[in-house]
């Protein structure tokens, strides 16, 4: 399998959060586009949500016993292995091209492979016949496809380069003999099948959480008066894209040119980090400053080392290079509770929940309500 490393930016300074991992199977580059830190269902392309929900439907026929299979699942598997086949076409049948191809596991070393994996199908699938390599979006090797690999889409061919085939596949290998994937235990059993690495396990844990987060509506039934208007106004722009430099206290706006990584808001009607809370607080009259590092200046400061447990609903939850240091502070969010908080993560995403773990140097919060 494989894991792709990333890097989050947001309203003030770049972040690295590069996690090391599997690469024999190593692909894709480092940049805007590739694995980023948050995620929600606006990550995946719809056709592959579909994939992944189908599955999930699908699996009891070849796993009656299998328990506790959910897309989220599915989707921090995914994440991991290709990032949702990202950037490819992906069409109605769940065909995707181009292809996606693991590196040739010839010991060569490239991508971190050293051991030599013999051929086994002929070049059927990984499109050559002098080795093996891994396939589709879940990273199957053909060997493992030829044991998993179902028909889900009723073309009578288990592909795994069909989104909707690989998703079964994936979901009838987790499944195994019928795991119980409600138990942590035995998730963990099931990812560390698929990838026996711990760095791997943790970091596909960490996704499956992130999605779980967004799956669910958050509770405000015991939120009101101000901090309720703030939070629906924050919500509203779900699905709004990350414009770097965009949103102001009217509502979402171009951004500017160019974020640390060189990416430009001028051409995308949206919000920043900060630029969404300017927004969201305006609608309960409350008048911020335009910056992350600056809004944690205002209301009563909460403290990282009281940790996230400290926060309450409405409030501002900070993130920084160094924690402790708020001239650092890189991005800003919105606390919903449950661990949750409304978040525009950087260039390329779109205003979703999150939870508060997605964003790495967690440095307290501001209570301005």
């Amino acid at each position: 399998m494989l894991l792709l490393g990333f890097a989050a930016v947001c309203c003030a300074v770049p972040v690295g959060n590069a996690i090391s991992a599997y690469t024999a199977l190593k692909t894709g580059s480092r940049g805007d586009g590739d694995i980023t830190a948050g995620g929600s269902a606006a990550d995946i392309p719809a056709r592959m949500l579909t994939a992944y929900k189908k599955a999930v439907r699908q699996v009891g026929t070849y796993v009656p016993k299998c328990q506790g299979m959910r897309w989220p699942v599915l989707a921090g598997i995914a994440k991991v292995e290709s990032n949702h086949a990202v950037g490819r076409d992906i069409a109605a049948g769940g065909d995707i091209r181009p292809k996606i191809y693991g590196v040739l596991l010839n010991g060569s070393g490239a991508g971190g492979n050293t051991t030599i994996v013999p051929d086994t199908d002929g070049g059927v699938w990984d499109g050559t016949s002098g080795g093996e390599r891994a396939v589709g979006v879940f990273q199957f090797l053909p060997s493992t496809w030829e044991a998993v690999g179902k028909d889900a889409n009723g073309d009578e061919v288990a592909d795994p380069h069909n989104a909707d085939d690989a998703a079964l596949g994936a979901a009838v290998y987790l499944c195994g003999q019928g795991r119980d994937l409600t138990k942590p235990a035995q998730l963990k059993a099931a990812i560390w099948q698929y990838n026996h690495s711990s760095a791997y396990l943790a970091n596909v844990l960490g996704w499956i959480d992130q999605y779980t987060a967004s799956a669910k509506d958050p509770d405000l039934k015991y939120v009101s008066g101000k901090v309720r208007t703030v939070i629906e106004a924050a919500l509203a722009q779900r699905g709004v894209p990350y414009a770097w430099g965009g949103g102001n206290a009217k509502g979402k706006s171009a951004g500017i040119c160019c974020s640390p990584s060189g990416k430009s808001g001028a051409h995308i009607e949206g919000f920043d980090c900060s630029g969404l809370t300017v927004y969201a607080y305006a609608k309960a009259g409350v008048r911020l400053p335009r910056t992350a590092a600056a809004q944690a200046g205002v209301g009563q400061r909460i403290p990282a080392s009281h940790g996230a447990g400290a926060l309450r609903p409405g409030d501002l939850v900070f993130y920084a290079t160094a924690p402790g240091r708020d001239q650092t502070i890189y991005h800003v969010g919105i606390y919903l509770g449950s661990g949750q908080m409304i978040n525009a993560a950087r260039p390329g995403t779109v205003v979703r929940v999150d939870t508060v773990s997605a964003m790495p140097g967690f440095a307290g919060g501001a209570r301005l309500l």
